[in-house]
């Protein structure tokens, strides 16, 4: 059942895992090749220029070319990669604005499932 986020029509920065969440988990080493799941390609291509995308990624750097390829094959834009990160818990922290706007949303998605959630602007926040 997919879920209605309203945000701000502010600028907004995109912090995306790849494995599970781009495309399937660790299909470069099982099928040596990445798959990327439904619905990655339609929400990338509907960004706003002004949006920033970074990825973060327990992938060891030795596999940035394989890695950047799928990514760039599939049009799915980013401005920053990072490797090498623990397999644990990502924590996003961030203030939230004088007006109450809160700047950090939190998104998990069952593995190997792109995000069922639906982000809508509002122009009130």
């Amino acid at each position: 059942m997919e879920e209605t986020v309203y945000v701000s029509p502010l600028g907004k920065t995109w912090i995306f895992d790849i494995d599970g969440t781009l495309c399937k988990h660790n299909g470069y080493k099982l099928d040596g090749v990445d798959t990327v799941l439904p619905g990655v390609k339609d929400f990338f291509a509907q960004l706003s220029e002004e949006d920033k995308v970074i990825i973060v990624t327990s992938r060891k750097k030795e596999y940035a070319s394989i890695t950047e390829s799928f990514l760039k094959d599939n049009g799915i834009h980013y401005d920053a990669i990072i490797y090498d990160m623990p397999y644990g818990e990502r924590i996003l922290i961030n203030d939230k604005k004088p007006s109450g706007l809160i700047t950090g949303i939190a998104v998990n998605t069952e593995r190997d499932v792109f995000m069922q959630q639906r982000f809508e602007v509002d122009p009130k926040l």
